[in-house]
């Protein structure tokens, strides 16, 4: 009737049970079932979270052991941990399997072992599963692969290496000079924990992979670490050198610092002083030319020719009977002229470094070159003298006084001499002796909180902790609770039986109502003196004993029908 009365736009009311699911969960926890098991309930919460957190803080902290693998590598990898008595787990949203932290070394150590897990083939094997006919271009990427984890493999082979990723950028090969480019190549390294790369290992992981590649120069060559650090510099070098200085210029200071080392230690002890080096070294090299000459100069080349008198008529020559045989004309003495340079001349003094004047010449032609001696000297300085030298020591004063300035200046004097300590450099070197601040001495080994059994006594102590707090702080009042409250309830129906005892039908007490305790049996009903305690123990036994007393009746009218 009343949705007849409602009108037709009007939204249907909400029913009462649904109206307010507060109070509808209120009264919910307020039925005496529901209160008399909730004790019970929180009780059995705390102690799954006791379980729960003991299980999350006393399991040791997972490691990831492969990140990735195939399915059959996976099954063979986990059934050998499983042998192996080795937790083991794999993520299902990554798929990774992870051990615990402790048994990370030994879950690695027993898998290399036994060679797992199969590693896909890789390097030149991939060569091997080409299938027939593929083209020229995939063949080609194939071939770079196969380089590049031939590569990757024997870089890793340095003990300070974990893992290494090489990839070479080959440019297509062409006729045309002007277009050819040079391969290069990127190394990514992951180091293992703690370590390190020199420049030497550097150097030679870029020397191998341009080795490795026809036509690679080193300076083409890149090397970066697992955190983004540049290893490889162009040409081995920084800008101007600078890298090379400053290695140049720590190991002249690392060499005269261990110098002093050597010195003081004997003397004053280990710990008990400090220095500190500062060499300011010339790398710059000085090369030097020069030339001399000789102001006399050397005879190089002479050319001439000469003319003069014959000493001695010409003997008769000719042929036999020809008008060749007449006998020469009679010659007459005449005093010879002397020679000289050119016709009509007289003859040219002799010069130094030519041959002596001949006196049969008459005239002479020569041409004479001379050249002047020359001494070229190159002096080259070789890059590496100390221009200035700075030497800081600060030693330790003993215990219960301090040194005298007499012993300050002869171990002043000492590291002079260590160093080399030369005034004409404008050298200087501070001895100062002051209190240490801390111990004299370092501990030696980790200290006790490094250990490796301190996270897993922690771990366990807080996971006893927490449930200690849960049991005591939880479980328990909730205990404690419900043992009172049984035994209030108890209490109170063993009120309420004495009671019912001591009235009638009515609610009115009998007088003398015997309070019967204990239940009531057929023996103390029998053993009742008067009606009235007869009567209670009837009542009780009835109470106790419903079925029975019930049967008694029925006996009873049936005895009573026969009769």
């Amino acid at each position: 009737m009343a949705q007849a009365l409602a009108p037709a736009g009007a939204t249907p009311a909400v029913p009462e049970r649904f109206a307010n699911p507060l109070q509808q969960i209120k009264g919910l926890m307020a039925q005496p079932a529901v209160r008399r098991a909730g004790p019970a309930v929180a009780a059995v919460g705390l102690v799954g979270a006791a379980a729960l957190a003991w299980a999350t803080l006393s399991s040791p902290p997972q490691k990831t052991l492969f990140p990735s693998l195939p399915d059959a590598d996976k099954a063979a990898v986990t059934a050998a941990l499983e042998q192996a008595n080795i937790p083991s787990a794999i993520d299902d949203g990554t798929g990774a399997l992870t051990v615990a932290e402790e048994d990370y070394s030994r879950a690695r150590m027993l898998l290399a072992s036994q060679n797992l897990p199969k590693a896909a083939p890789g390097g030149y094997a991939i060569l091997d599963q080409l299938p027939m006919g593929v083209s020229r271009a995939v063949e080609g990427e194939r071939l770079r692969q196969a380089r590049e984890t031939e590569l990757a493999r024997s870089i890793q082979e340095i003990d300070a290496v974990a893992e290494a990723r090489v990839h070479l950028a080959m440019p297509e090969s062409t006729v045309f000079v002007r277009d050819k480019a040079n391969p290069s190549a990127s190394v990514v390294v992951k180091l293992q924990p703690g370590r390190a790369l020199s420049d030497a290992q550097v150097a030679s992981i870029v020397s191998l992979v341009a080795s490795s590649v026809p036509g690679m120069k080193p300076s083409d060559v890149t090397v970066v670490d697992q955190l983004g650090g540049l290893l490889s510099k162009s040409g081995g070098e920084g800008a101007n050198g600078s890298d090379k200085r400053i290695e140049f210029q720590r190991r002249v200071e690392e060499k005269y610092r261990q110098q002093l080392q050597q010195l003081l230690t004997p003397l004053v002890g280990a710990g008990n002083f400090t220095a500190e080096v500062q060499a300011d070294v010339d790398l710059d090299e000085t090369q030097a030319t020069r030339e001399t000459y000789d102001k006399q100069g050397a005879l190089r080349a002479e050319t001439g020719d000469w003319t003069g008198y014959q000493q001695d008529p010409a003997n008769p020559g000719g042929i036999p009977g020809a008008l060749s045989n007449t006998p020469p004309p009679a010659s007459t003495m005449q005093a010879p002229q002397p020679a000289v340079g050119t016709p009509g001349t007289p003859q040219a003094q002799p010069v130094a470094g030519g041959p002596p004047p001949n006196p049969m010449k008459q005239q002479d032609r020569f041409q004479r070159a001379y050249d002047l001696d020359r001494e070229v000297s190159v002096t080259r300085a070789a890059p590496g003298g100390v221009k200035r030298l700075s030497v800081a020591v600060l030693l330790r004063d003993p215990e219960g006084g301090r040194r005298t300035p007499a012993e300050i200046a002869q171990i002043s004097d000492l590291v002079k001499s260590a160093v080399g300590f030369n005034p004409q450099r404008a050298d200087n070197v501070t001895v100062i002796s002051r209190k240490f601040a801390g111990a004299a001495g370092t501990e030696e080994g980790p200290a006790w909180y490094d250990n490796a059994w301190v996270p897993v006594i922690a771990r366990n102590a807080t996971a006893i902790l927490i449930a200690l707090l849960v049991l005591l702080f939880g479980v328990r009042p909730i205990v404690r609770a419900i043992t009172k409250r049984q035994e209030a309830e108890a209490a109170a129906k063993k009120a309420e039986a004495a009671r019912a005892l001591t009235l009638d039908a009515d609610g009115n007490p009998i007088p003398g109502g015997v309070e019967v305790q204990n239940p009531v049996t057929l023996e103390h009903i029998e053993s009742s003196r008067s009606f009235d305690e007869r009567l209670g123990a009837v009542r009780g036994f009835t109470r106790d004993n419903p079925a029975r007393a019930a049967l008694a009746v029925r006996d009873m009218m049936k005895t009573e029908a026969k009769s």
